[in-house]
C-alpha cells in the first residue's frame, strides 16, 4: 500500500493491505495504531504479539494454521501501557451482537457471475428507476423454530421474484455494516467492512447481490460516512487517542449520540472511501446511498456553523474515485440542504453524486395529503413548489423508512379521513409521484397500505392482503409501476425542463391539477382531483390533440368506484368527470413531440 497515499487520504483499496488475509498456510493480520505502545492478535486463548512495521504506524503478524471462520480481535496498548481490546477496523466478518469479535473471511470465496450485467449497468439518468427500499431483517421474518431472520441467499430466492411481479427495477438495503443494536437499523456501525452477521457470511451476501443481478434488478447499498458506534471494542480511540474521531466533544458527538469521524485526517478518508470502493468493488453493489450527507457540508448539520470545508472536500473526492473505480454505479445523497451542486460531477467543482433525496418534496406532498380537503386550497401550492426549484439539482422521490417510525404513521395513515377515505388518497398520491419528475423510491410494506408502523423487529403485516382494499391497492401499485416502466415520458426526460409542464396549477378551489410529461417519442397528460367531492374539468390542449386513457386510479378494480373503461382515441378537450380523490393518466395523440 502507498503511505502517502494513505496518510494524505487518497487510498481507495487500504482493505486489501490492512485487516485479515487468508493465504494457503495461515493469515496476515495488519493494523494501523500508530500511538499504540503494543498490540497483540488474540485468537482463542492464545495471544500473538504484532510486529511493528515500516514506518512504526503500523502493526503486522503472520500466523500459520488459522483458517476462515476463526474469530480474532487486536489487544491494543495505550502509551500508557493499558489495554483494550478491539475488533478489526478492517475485519470482513464480526460475530452476532452481543459478541463482538472480528472473524476471519475471505473475499475470494464466491465467484460471481454477473460479468455482462456489471458491463452494461448504468447510472438510469434518462432510465427508469424504481427503488423497493427494504431492512433485510423485517421485510420478510422465517416461520418459528427456523431462526430470527433469513439468510442473504434465502433472502434473495424470497425477495427477487416480489420485485418482478410488483414492477420495481432496483431494491435499496438499509446499511449491511456490523452494527450491534438492532434498533439502529444499521446506522451506528462497529464494521464497516464486515457484512451484519444477522443475515450470514460475506459469500452469502455476494450469492444475494449475483441472484438479484440475474434476476435483472439492481441493487444499492445505504452507506454510513458521517458518525460511528461509540461502542468501545470499535473504532473509539482505536490506539488510545482520538484516532478516527474528533478530540474535541463540540463537533465530536453527533445528535444520535455517536461519533463523528474526523475528515480531515487523511488516514480517516482513506478508511472510508476504501469502505466504500469495497462494496461496490467486492461485493458488485451497483450504488451507494450516502446517509446524513448535511452533517459532511456544514458542521453538526447546521448552516449557522458554517461549511466544514475539509469534509465537502472528502466526499468530492471520495464520489470521483468512486465513479473511476466503478463506471456506472449509483451515487445518492441524503441531504435536506441548499448547498448547490451536490449533484454536479466532481471534476467540475460539484459533490459527484448522481441524485439527492428531495425531502422538500416528500414533506410538502405528504403535508398536502394529512391535511382535510377542506384545508386543500389554502396548501394548494404545496404540491406546485417542488418544480420551482426542482432543475437545481438531479433530484429523486422519496418515501423511506424514515416517514413510517417515531409516531409519524405510516405513509396510507397519513391520508386525511378515516379508513375507507384512506385508500383512494393513497393511490392518487402514488399517481402523483409517479408523473412528477425524478425517480422514485418507496419503503417496504407501503405497497400493500401498511397500516402499522414499521418495527424493526417484526416482518411486514402481509396478512392484509387477505383483505380487499389492501390486495387491490397492492396491485394498483403493481400496474402503475408497470405503466411507469413502459412509458419514457415517465422518466425519460427527467432532468431536462422539455420533459415536464404544468397544463393547470390554478384551480386552487376545486384542488384539481393537470401535468404534461414528455418523453422523445410520446407525451402523456393527468389530471388529478385531490378534493373530497367530484369535479368537472375541462383542460386546454392543442386544437386536434387526441387523448386515451391508461390508468385510473378511481377503476372499481383498485377499489375505487369507476367501472373501467380503456375508452379509445377521443378528443382531448373535452369536460372531465374527476372522482374525489382521484388521478387519471392519458396518452396524447396530437402534442408535439421532441
Amino acid at each position: 500500500m502507498d503511505r502517502y497515499g494513505f496518510y494524505t487520504g487518497q487510498i481507495f483499496d487500504a482493505y486489501e493491505y490492512l485487516g485479515a488475509h487468508v493465504t494457503e498456510d495461515g493469515v496476515y493480520f495488519r493494523t494501523f495504531a500508530p500511538a499504540a505502545s503494543g498490540v497483540c492478535v488474540r485468537l482463542g486463548e492464545r495471544e500473538i504479539p504484532m510486529n511493528r512495521i515500516e514506518d512504526g504506524n503500523f502493526y503486522e503478524a503472520y500466523v500459520a494454521g488459522v483458517r476462515e471462520g476463526e474469530l480474532y480481535e487486536y489487544r491494543i496498548y495505550d502509551r500508557n501501557h493499558q489495554y483494550r481490546d478491539h475488533c478489526d477496523p478492517y475485519g470482513f466478518g464480526m460475530e452476532l451482537r452481543p459478541d463482538h469479535r472480528s472473524v476471519v473471511r475471505s473475499l475470494d470465496s464466491y465467484q460471481f457471475q454477473d460479468a455482462a450485467w456489471v458491463r452494461h449497468r448504468g447510472e438510469c439518468l434518462n432510465g427508469p428507476l424504481n427503488i423497493y427500499e427494504i431492512h433485510a431483517g423485517s421485510w420478510k421474518k422465517p416461520s418459528a423454530g427456523q431462526g430470527e431472520w433469513y439468510r442473504y441467499d434465502e433472502l434473495a430466492r424470497l425477495l427477487a421474484p416480489y420485485l418482478k411481479e410488483s414492477g420495481y427495477n432496483f431494491v435499496e438495503l438499509l446499511p449491511l455494516s456490523e452494527h450491534p443494536c438492532d434498533e439502529s437499523w444499521g446506522y451506528q456501525n462497529t464494521g464497516f467492512y464486515a457484512p451484519t452477521s444477522r443475515y450470514g457470511t460475506a459469500a452469502e451476501l455476494m450469492e444475494f447481490v449475483d441472484f438479484m443481478h440475474q434476476n435483472g434488478i439492481g441493487v444499492i447499498l445505504d452507506f454510513v460516512p458521517v458518525h460511528f458506534a461509540v461502542d468501545d471494542y470499535g473504532l473509539v480511540k482505536y490506539d488510545g487517542t482520538e484516532l478516527y474521531e474528533y478530540p474535541h466533544s463540540d463537533v465530536g458527538i453527533s445528535e444520535w449520540g455517536s461519533y463523528n469521524f474526523i475528515h480531515s485526517r487523511g488516514e480517516v478518508r482513506s478508511f472510508l472511501q476504501s469502505a466504500a470502493n469495497y462494496w461496490l468493488k467486492e461485493y458488485h453493489f451497483d450504488g451507494l446511498r450516502m446517509d446524513a450527507i448535511s452533517r459532511i457540508i456544514y458542521w453538526m448539520g447546521d448552516e449557522r456553523r458554517g461549511v466544514n470545508g475539509n469534509a465537502v472536500d472528502f466526499v468530492r473526492v471520495m464520489n470521483g474515485g468512486l465513479k473511476e473505480r466503478n463506471p456506472g454505479c449509483i451515487l445518492i445523497a441524503e441531504d435536506s440542504t441548499n448547498y448547490p451542486n451536490v449533484t454536479k460531477s466532481a471534476d467540475q467543482g460539484g459533490l459527484g453524486f448522481d441524485y439527492k433525496w428531495d425531502l422538500g418534496w416528500m414533506h410538502d406532498t405528504l403535508s398536502y395529503f394529512q391535511s382535510p380537503p377542506w384545508e386543500r386550497t389554502e396548501k394548494y401550492h404545496k404540491l406546485t413548489f417542488s418544480m420551482m426549484y426542482y432543475y437545481n439539482e438531479k433530484y429523486l422521490l422519496p418515501l423511506s423508512h424514515d416517514e413510517v417510525v417515531h409516531g409519524k404513521a405510516t405513509v396510507l395513515q397519513k391520508m386525511s379521513g378515516q379508513y375507507e377515505e384512506k385508500f383512494p388518497q393513497g393511490r392518487a398520491l402514488y399517481l402523483y409521484m409517479m408523473v412528477h419528475p425524478g425517480k422514485k423510491l418507496n419503503f417496504m410494506g407501503s405497497e400493500i397500505g401498511q397500516l402499522r408502523e414499521w418495527d424493526e423487529k417484526r416482518e411486514q403485516d402481509w396478512e392484509l392482503r387477505k383483505y380487499p382494499n389492501h390486495d387491490s391497492f397492492y396491485y394498483f401499485i403493481v400496474e402503475l409501476n408497470r405503466l411507469y416502466a413502459k412509458h419514457p415520458a415517465l422518466y425519460e426526460l427527467d432532468y431536462e425542463p422539455e420533459g415536464f409542464a404544468w397544463l393547470d396549477c390554478h384551480q386552487e378551489e376545486l384542488c384539481v391539477y393537470a401535468i404534461l410529461r414528455r418523453g422523445r417519442e410520446g407525451t402523456l397528460a393527468a389530471l388529478f382531483n385531490f378534493s373530497g367531492v367530484a369535479r368537472e374539468y375541462q383542460c386546454s390542449f392543442a386544437e386536434g390533440t387526441k387523448m386515451k386513457l391508461l390508468l385510473s386510479s378511481d377503476w372499481q378494480r383498485f377499489g375505487g368506484n369507476t367501472l373501467e373503461k380503456r375508452e379509445r382515441w377521443q378528443e382531448a378537450g373535452k369536460k372531465w368527470k374527476l372522482p374525489p380523490f382521484s388521478g387519471e393518466i392519458f396518452e396524447l395523440r396530437g402534442e408535439t413531440l421532441l
